[in-house]
């Protein structure tokens, strides 16, 4: 055998075996992860606050009864139209009638003793000073004590005509108290709108509201030329929208269509909602009220309805999937579960700083853990601050795959979907 047939068959073998070997370092390597690989790119992004609540007008009145009474008359039906000052319902004036009697009646019975008394003070006086001048004249004619006594009997007829001058003021206010009262069995419209709750009949007595509000109520008013829609957003999202932030309405009753409103209130007194889980800790809400710019005529209070509030706009803007942020301690790696769900707070160790991040996928398909810094937060993407140029290629799912990824590991980009959607949308 030749020495040139010698090398080849050696050459050969050493190439079969670095053949095997390769393929059984391949087969024994790290198994690469399949994930969902994006590009960084520019967006639009809409950052908004969602939550729901009831329709309300912006003015209304619960009209009660000041008296109590059986209504005899009732003008009005739920759903009519009325103006302010016109007429709503009756009560049964009977009573007050007699009282204004009785209270007139008293009135002039005190003006007649306020008369006598004048008469009779009058007369005390005049007798007093002609006792008095004929005793400056003559101390002869009127002793001392009968002078003493006329002054005494005129100061009494002083007092009397001063207290009959007191009951006549009295009676007369009874008078005004009487007619007033009798006043207020006529009820009458305090406002121009609508009836949207009429909660008495005819025959049915109404009651004063001292002590109960609800139960003195008869009907309600409500001006629905102005509605608004009252939300309750979290202490954790109140912060973030402002007066005048525009809003997207829908409301349960038309749920083909959308409407237009405004922030026109942002209350400054949290309201409490239900106990949270099996703690005793409540959720903290405030009311927020955004007016209906274009409300339909058939809108009516306490729709249910749920409102979007812009609080941020950005145009082109660098971004990131949300599923796509994560976060790694800084200096340690680690395997755990540390994805960010949206509306979440990353959960930190004492004594360790966490930095939020994503995974960029090099050229060698290994992933490397970069720290991004991230803006508002759209419907599915971040605002990218810092870290990312466009371009760069970053691991935007699966939730699973993002949780377990560590640095420097090996990826593969999974298969697109085949459903029939998916299919219609790469075509």
């Amino acid at each position: 055998m030749s020495k040139k047939m010698k090398w080849g068959i050696v050459g050969g073998v050493a190439a079969v075996a670095v053949v095997f070997f390769a393929t059984s370092a391949a087969r024994r390597g790290e198994k690469p992860t399949e994930v969902r690989i994006e590009a960084v790119d520019s967006r639009d992004l809409v950052a908004s606050v969602t939550a729901s609540g009831q329709v309300q007008p912006r003015t209304k009145v619960d009209v009660a009864a000041d008296i109590s009474g059986r209504i005899v008359r009732l003008a009005v039906k739920e759903g009519q139209l009325v103006k302010r000052g016109d007429f709503l319902l009756q009560i049964d004036p009977e009573q007050y009638e007699a009282a204004v009697q009785r209270a007139e009646a008293g009135l002039s019975s005190a003006k007649a003793q306020a008369a006598q008394a004048r008469a009779n003070y009058l007369q005390a006086k005049r007798a007093y000073d002609r006792n008095l001048e004929m005793r400056k004249t003559n101390a002869q004619l009127v002793s001392e004590a009968d002078l003493e006594r006329t002054k005494t009997d005129m100061e009494v007829n002083e007092a009397m005509l001063e207290a009959s001058t007191h009951n006549v003021e009295q009676s007369n206010a009874s008078v005004r108290d009487a007619r007033q009262s009798l006043a207020k069995t006529r009820i009458h419209a305090p406002m121009s709108g609508r009836i949207t709750r009429l909660v008495v009949e005819q025959g049915e007595t109404a009651v004063p509201g001292t002590f109960n509000k609800d139960a003195a109520t008869l009907l309600t008013i409500s001006d629905m030329t102005v509605l608004e829609t009252i939300v309750k957003v979290d202490e954790t999202d109140v912060a973030r929208i402002s007066l005048g932030d525009s809003s997207i309405v829908q409301i349960d009753a038309f749920p083909d269509t959308t409407f237009i409103g405004k922030v026109v209130e942002i209350s400054h007194s949290s309201v409490r909602g239900a106990s949270t889980g099996a703690t005793t800790e409540q959720a903290v809400d405030y009311e927020v009220r955004i007016q209906l710019l274009n409300p339909p005529q058939e809108t009516r209070p306490d729709f249910s309805a749920t409102a979007k509030v812009v609080t941020d706009v950005r145009s082109k803007a660098l971004s990131i999937p949300i599923i796509a942020l994560t976060v790694r301690e800084n200096e340690q790696l680690t395997g755990g579960d540390s994805a960010v769900r949206v509306g979440t707070t990353p959960q930190k160790e004492v004594g360790k700083r966490d930095v939020e991040g994503v995974f960029v996928v090099g050229a060698d398909n290994k992933v490397t853990f970069r720290p991004v810094k991230v803006g508002i937060a759209g419907d599915r993407y971040f605002e990218v601050l810092t870290g990312l140029k466009a371009g760069d290629r970053i691991v935007g799912g699966t939730y699973q795959a993002i949780r377990e990824l560590k640095d420097g590991a090996l990826v593969k980009e999974a298969a697109a979907p085949t459903t029939p959607a998916a299919k219609d949308a790469k075509s």
